[in-house]
């Protein structure tokens, strides 16, 4: 099912139609909130997210308390809300040091001379093939646990696969026609890169970013989870979700409404790329 969003929402490219989809519409919504969350969280929830209570522990959700509150009295629905700002900022700088250092490497393997293209792409390959969270946990280990040991270790460990695809990338519009005209004409490298490679990348950078983005939230509470990230009562997510399984059995929403906050992120932050990235492939 989907629909076209008039008065603006529906757009021509080239004589193509774009049409949103309601999934991609209300994860537009969601994550729109979300950034509401992680900014002002306050005009969500205007509690203080590690305020005691220990006569109000062990709530169920209410109308006093929507999603609960946990061991000590603490509201539930106030911690999701702030614990928005540190997941998302957490999640945002990690891609953004995965992207960064992939961009570096894509760009050295895709446009050096050859032997430095077979060195780059073997170490890419090399560090692709263990599993991100077992690279991200080998870093952690070197480094000592921490938010920010773990927000550099899940933006390491996802630099590989994302050099994969901008290398591709890099070395597909490197070889088009108009780059070869602009060498024809006597343009430089930098002037190449700058003006035609760098600009027909920044679409397939955009996806990346917007599919990392719900892949690192997810990675960065799994290592808190762990007690390798942030730990409790700290609000984030993954912490809350590590503090709420010892009481799992009994009571349910110290875990369900964390982990739902985790996986409604990443859903819609993957259904948004998703649906950035087959609006890409229909335009091209």
């Amino acid at each position: 099912m989907s629909l076209t969003f008039r008065g603006g929402g529906s757009r021509r490219a080239g004589g193509l139609r774009y049409r949103f989809s309601v999934a991609e519409a209300l994860a537009a919504v969601f994550l729109l909130l979300l950034v509401v969350a992680a900014l002002w969280p306050s005009l969500l929830a205007p509690g203080d997210p590690l305020a005691v209570s220990h006569a109000d522990a062990f709530q169920p959700p209410s109308f006093a308390h929507l999603f609960g509150t946990d061991e000590s009295g603490r509201d539930i629905y106030t911690r999701v809300v702030h614990g928005a700002s540190e997941s998302l900022l957490i999640g945002v700088l990690a891609t953004a040091i995965g992207i960064g250092l992939a961009i570096v490497l894509g760009f050295v393997a895709g446009l050096g001379p050859r032997w430095l293209d077979f060195g780059t792409t073997r170490v890419v390959e090399v560090l692709f093939a263990f599993p991100g969270l077992l690279l991200a946990l080998l870093f952690i280990v070197v480094t000592g646990p921490g938010v920010l040991s773990s927000t550099i270790a899940v933006g390491l460990a996802t630099a590989p696969g994302y050099a994969r695809i901008i290398r591709s990338q890099v070395r597909r519009t490197a070889s088009a026609e108009f780059i070869e005209a602009a060498r024809v004409l006597g343009r430089g490298r930098l002037w190449i890169t700058v003006r035609h490679i760098l600009p027909n990348v920044t679409a397939a950078l955009f996806v990346l970013a917007t599919l990392g983005l719900g892949q690192a939230i997810i990675w960065v509470s799994s290592l808190s989870y762990l007690g390798l990230g942030a730990v409790p009562p700290a609000a984030e997510w993954g912490a809350m979700l590590a503090a709420g399984r010892t009481y799992i059995a009994n009571f349910w929403w110290m875990t369900f409404f964390p982990g739902l906050a985790i996986v409604a992120s990443a859903a819609a932050a993957t259904v948004i790329g998703r649906g950035i990235q087959k609006r890409n492939r229909s335009a091209s």
